[in-house]
C-alpha cells in the first residue's frame, strides 16, 4: 500500500480509502455480510481511511462500519462528517454549534469509538455564520471528541472564511476523470495551505468501474436512477451513453498496460500531487482486492494528452461552469 500525508496533521493515509456511502442504502441493495468482510480484507492490504457520515443513512454507515472495525478501530483512520439531513433548514443542512456538539455524539455513539480522527462539515449551511461551524469544531478537538476537523463540498471563498476562526486539516470533494471542477480554484488553494484533500467518487460513481453497458438499469432507491447529483447528469439518458462510450474506448487505453479502467482511473486521480487519498465505494473483498492494481504504476504524458483527446472527441465536458447542488 501506498501512504501519503494526510495535509499537516502528521498522519500518514493510505493512498487507497474506503467509502462507506453505499451501506447507507442510497446505492440500492448491499450484503452486510459482505462489507463487514470487504473491511476487514481492506485493512489486511494496508488501507487505514475509512469515510463514513451521519448522513449517509441516519447513522447506519456508521453503525455498520462499527461492526466492521470491531477491536481493530485503532488501527485505522475514521472520518465522518455532520450537518445534513435535518427537517426545517436549507436543502437539509445544519451546522449551527448546538447541531454539531450533539451530532459528534450520536456518531460516537453509532461509531462505537470516544472520537473519530476526522469530523468534517458535509456540505455548507448556508444559514449559519461559518464562524460558528469553525468555533464548534474546536469545541469538539479541544474536548477530544475529534483529532482534526475540516469541510467537504467548500469553494474556495468558503474555505478563505473558515480558516481564519480555525485552521481546515481536510477537505473533501468530488474528483474524477468526469468532474474536474476543483482543479481551478479549490485545489490549489488546498495546496498552498497544507489542507489534506480526499477525493469521493474516484471511479465516477461506479462509471468507471467498467461494467455497465447501455442496458444497466438502476434501483429506485439507487440515486443514479434520478440521473445525477453534484451538479452533474452522469447517468441521465441523454448522457449515459455518450458516458459509456468514452469509458469504452479507456478500456483500450487500459488494456495496453494490462490494466483495467478502474485502474486507470484510480491512477489518474492519485497522480495530482494535491490528493491524500482517493475513496472507493467497496462492497465485497473482490472489489478491495482488484484496487490495488490502481497503485504502483503511473500514466505517462502521452496517455493523459490520449484521456483528454477521448473526451473531446465525445464532447464531454470534464469541467462545465456549474457549481455542487
Amino acid at each position: 500500500m501506498e501512504y501519503r500525508p494526510f495535509g499537516r496533521t502528521g498522519m500518514q493515509v493510505s493512498a487507497i480509502g474506503f467509502g462507506c456511502w453505499e451501506t447507507g442504502g442510497s446505492y440500492g441493495h448491499f450484503d452486510e455480510g459482505e462489507v463487514i468482510a470487504a473491511v476487514n480484507r481492506a485493512i489486511d492490504l494496508g488501507i487505514n481511511c475509512f469515510d463514513t457520515a451521519e448522513g449517509y443513512g441516519k447513522g447506519r454507515s456508521e453503525e455498520i462500519l462499527a461492526r466492521a472495525l470491531g477491536r481493530r478501530r485503532t488501527d485505522v483512520l475514521v472520518v465522518t462528517k455532520f450537518g445534513i439531513s435535518h427537517e426545517g433548514r436549507e436543502r437539509g443542512r445544519d451546522s449551527r454549534r448546538e447541531q454539531a456538539l450533539a451530532a459528534i455524539e450520536r456518531s460516537l455513539r453509532f461509531l462505537n469509538t470516544d472520537y473519530v480522527d476526522v469530523y468534517l462539515v458535509h456540505w455548507p449551511d448556508y444559514q449559519t455564520p461559518f464562524e460558528e461551524t469553525m468555533a464548534a469544531l474546536e469545541e469538539i478537538v479541544q474536548a477530544g471528541k475529534a483529532r482534526f476537523v475540516g469541510v467537504s463540498n467548500f469553494s474556495r471563498a468558503q474555505l478563505e472564511a473558515c480558516m481564519p476562526v480555525r485552521r481546515v486539516d481536510v477537505g473533501q470533494y468530488g474528483y474524477h476523470l468526469f468532474d474536474r471542477r476543483m482543479e481551478a480554484e479549490v485545489f490549489p488553494y488546498c495546496l498552498d495551505n497544507g489542507i489534506g484533500l480526499m477525493a469521493y467518487g474516484s471511479l465516477a460513481h461506479g462509471l468507471l468501474a467498467g461494467a455497465f453497458t447501455p442496458q444497466t438499469t438502476f434501483a429506485e432507491s439507487d440515486w443514479r436512477s434520478k440521473g445525477g447529483l453534484f451538479g452533474l447528469k452522469l447517468f441521465a439518458p441523454e448522457d449515459f451513453a455518450t458516458n459509456l462510450a468514452v469509458v469504452e474506448e479507456l478500456k483500450g487505453l487500459a488494456a495496453r498496460r494490462g490494466k483495467t479502467v478502474a485502474h486507470l482511473a484510480l491512477q489518474w486521480v492519485l497522480s495530482n500531487p494535491v490528493i491524500s487519498v482517493g475513496l472507493i465505494g467497496f462492497r465485497t473483498p473482490a472489489e478491495v482486492e482488484a484496487s490495488v492494481g490502481g497503485l504502483s504504476w503511473t500514466l505517462s504524458g502521452e496517455e493523459r494528452a490520449e484521456i483528454d483527446a477521448i473526451f473531446q472527441k465525445h464532447g464531454v465536458d470534464a469541467a462545465p461552469p456549474v457549481w455542487l447542488e
